[in-house]
């Protein structure tokens, strides 16, 4: 897989922000297929920093309503990315 179809989308939420303040921990949605070493790698690639470690959670989909009906949300899989200390990920750089 290549790095922009691992990465999908930066999580940015205020619990999210609130740790990558205190503990330089940054949240991505990633591609539910990747695995921890392609996860590490993408992030490696594409904003050229050391990762420390890598967590994912598989997210389980919501039953929602529509109307009458009764629908389901996909699942989807989020990884806690640690950079080494020092190393930031910007990501508002091309904004």
């Amino acid at each position: 897989m290549q790095a922009h179809e691992v990465i999908l989308k930066p999580l940015l939420t205020e619990k999210t922000t609130a740790a990558t303040e205190a503990n330089n921990i940054y949240t991505f949605e990633v591609n539910k297929k990747a695995n921890k070493y392609q996860i590490k790698n993408a992030i490696e690639t594409y904003f050229d920093v050391k990762v420390s470690n890598v967590r994912t959670a598989i997210i389980a989909g919501k039953v929602k309503r529509a109307g009458r009906h009764i629908k389901k949300t996909s699942s989807w899989k989020k990884a806690y990315i640690k950079v080494q200390d020092g190393q930031k990920i910007e990501l508002y750089k091309n904004i």
